[in-house]
């Protein structure tokens, strides 16, 4: 650790402290005391891992996030990145899925002004994932992004339930080209990633799904497996398009259901994962059907 951190500019004696922080499932971090600095080191996995078509050069798409949204929304500072590793100052707060249900619904409508903030932020360079190279529509970015997670279920073997195919979005170009603006898009805004600190969100983190694209995407996560809040809402101050959430609230099952072949996931826990998932996309799926 003492060399990665030497590259970062930080002296051995500098460092203090360091705990491995278990929470995440993609890279490995750390927590570290260095002189009066609480710092977070990030380091990326081996790039001969398998993973999806998505799931390269993260830690500069997550480096790309914190800056582009500094200002806008309580991210962390980055110190340091290359490609394979981000330092980036620690923030206070424990995170909202440690909170109690009751606590955690007293701050939606705080978190619906942070996400309208951060939509405020606008690309120069087109749609999509930054490390998959950007696109000058939305509707173009967003099949390839749902191209590229048929492709990964078909490499790991991953089945697929009937009415999965590209003509989910093929049949609804029109619909994503009224998008035009490619604002940031964090995409993984669930209750594990938010900080919440002395009764005020404090810190908005792991933005390595990050992309540019539709506001209407960043609702997934913010609502998973549930529905769309009016406390949210009021925050956020407009209302969304169901039919395009539907549409990105697929996308994300689908990762979810591909993801954990790669990764070796398995046991009891993941089973009942796998199937609350598979409900979930059966119910998006339906929606869009009716939609038609």
């Amino acid at each position: 650790m003492e060399a990665l951190l030497e590259r970062a500019g930080i002296a051995r004696r500098e460092l203090l402290d360091h705990e491995e922080l278990t929470e995440g499932t993609y890279n490995t971090v750390y927590r570290l005391a260095v002189g009066e600095r609480q710092l977070v080191l990030k380091l990326a996995p081996d790039p001969s891992s398998p993973g999806l078509a998505y799931e390269q050069a993260l830690i500069r798409t997550e480096t790309e996030f914190y800056q582009a949204a500094r200002g806008k929304a309580p991210v962390p500072e980055v110190v340091y990145a290359d490609a394979e590793l981000l330092l980036m100052t620690a923030l206070p707060g424990t995170t909202l899925l440690q909170s109690v249900p009751a606590e955690r619904w007293s701050y939606r409508r705080e978190l619906g002004a942070i996400v309208r903030s951060l939509h405020e932020v606008v690309g120069a360079d087109g749609f999509g994932y930054p490390q998959r190279g950007l696109l000058s529509t939305w509707a173009t970015a967003f099949l390839r992004m749902l191209d590229d997670v048929l492709a990964d279920a078909e490499r790991f073997g991953v089945e697929l339930p009937e009415g999965v195919s590209r003509h989910l979005v093929l049949d609804r170009f029109e619909l994503l080209n009224t998008v035009r603006t490619p604002r940031l898009i964090h995409f993984d805004l669930w209750d594990g990633n938010i900080l919440v600190d002395g009764g005020r969100i404090s810190g908005l983190i792991d933005g390595e799904r990050a992309f540019w694209g539709d506001p209407v995407a960043e609702f997934v996560s913010l609502t998973l497996f549930s529905t769309v809040d009016d406390e949210l809402l009021a925050g956020y101050g407009a209302d969304i398009d169901r039919e395009r959430l539907s549409l990105y609230r697929v996308y994300l099952y689908l990762i979810m259901l591909v993801e954990g072949t790669p990764r070796g996931y398995a046991g009891p826990e993941h089973e009942a994962t796998v199937k609350l998932v598979q409900r979930h996309l059966a119910k998006e799926l339906a929606a869009l059907g009716a939609a038609q």
